[in-house]
């Protein structure tokens, strides 16, 4: 046998032995994937830029609570709590909506549904995608308990238990109980990206208050404009999916008037704030209100117009108008007068 033929058959050996394995019903050795590779799906799981966005509203609600900056290592240790369960929390619902994923045309690039060169895979073709299900499944529960430890261990279990809180209400009430049955999933389920703000409050005072349920309001009556807008967008990607978001089973009209009335709510709420966080973050308030409901009750009119309704204007400026407001809030924390407010009156002889 010359070489080349015996370099051949060495290579062909291990073909052989596959094809072999198949022929006897034995599985074919799963497709090894570059560590990167994983890494990266992980980290698109976790959905960063949602991340990115519950942060934003924990740090400043932080502030307001101290009334002045908190210690770095509670800031560090609250903000990366909080956000491991929200990594925690998204990747969950990736894992469980990873058929839902498959079918839209925003979310088919996903690491469970996609294959590593970012095609969408078959959903019976686990070896094709960039995470596999399981893997996902592991990653999100260990996200959780990462998070429930650090809060817990270093800020205080209160503050960890409504983190948990969060997890629990973002996987089981809104992505398995609400979100494939009733137009009010995201009115309902969006309480689960309202819950940073009373882990930051409860991080730094071991307690909630009132004003940390203002701001849990704030933010629930923010999110249906909020997401709304983005379904309009793609209302044919819940409608392919059988997901009854608002704008799938209700008239344009009907959605645009809901936004307007959840705003107005919103910007109400926003304003039972005032006697604590004071009238500087009373004055942006107002404004901002105003620019947001200028925008919605535009939105409304080009709907009734049948011009477009162009919502992706109002998602797009709804998350400038979170970010906004909740500096605001962290700026007059700062302020001096709250340390002079909160300073005990001492009478002297």
């Amino acid at each position: 046998m010359c070489p080349g033929a015996a370099r051949l058959t060495g290579e062909g050996t291990t073909v052989t032995q596959a094809a072999g394995a198949l022929e006897t019903g034995q599985a074919a050795p799963p497709e090894r994937r570059p560590v990167a590779l994983v890494a990266r799906g992980l980290f698109a799981l976790t959905k960063p830029r949602i991340i990115e966005l519950l942060l934003v509203t924990t740090l400043p609600t932080m502030m307001l609570a101290d009334r002045g900056l908190p210690s770095l290592r509670l800031i560090a240790v609250t903000l990366v709590g909080g956000a491991l369960a929200a990594a925690s929390a998204n990747t969950l619902n990736c894992y469980i909506d990873r058929d839902i994923d498959a079918v839209m045309g925003r979310t088919k690039g996903r690491p469970l549904v996609a294959s590593p060169g970012g095609h969408g895979g078959d959903a019976g073709q686990a070896t094709r995608t960039a995470i596999r299900p399981a893997e996902a499944l592991a990653f999100g529960v260990l996200l959780g308990a990462a998070a429930t430890l650090l809060l817990g261990l270093a800020a205080n279990w209160l503050a960890a238990a409504l983190a948990d809180a969060a997890i629990v209400f973002y996987v089981f009430v809104y992505t398995i109980g609400l979100k494939r049955r009733t137009a009010s999933n995201i009115v309902i389920g969006g309480a689960a990206g309202c819950f940073p703000v009373l882990v930051g409050w409860a991080a730094v005072t071991g307690t909630v208050s009132w004003w940390a349920v203002v701001l849990f309001a704030v933010i629930f009556f923010w999110t249906p404009p909020h997401f709304w807008a983005l379904a309009i967008k793609f209302r044919d990607d819940y409608a392919a999916a059988n997901v009854p978001m608002l704008p799938v089973v209700a008239a344009p009209a009907t959605v645009a008037r809901k936004i307007v009335r959840y705003s107005y709510a919103m910007v109400a709420t926003t304003l039972l704030l005032i006697p604590y966080a004071g009238a500087i973050y009373g004055c942006c308030a107002v404004l901002l209100g105003g620019w947001f409901l200028r925008e919605a009750h535009r939105l409304r009119d080009r709907i009734a117009a049948g011009t477009g309704p162009a919502s992706m204007r109002l998602f797009h400026l709804s998350i400038g108008y979170l970010t906004l407001l909740f500096a605001a809030v962290a700026v007059t924390a700062l302020l001096p007068w709250h340390r002079w407010l909160d300073r005990p009156v001492t009478v002297s002889n």
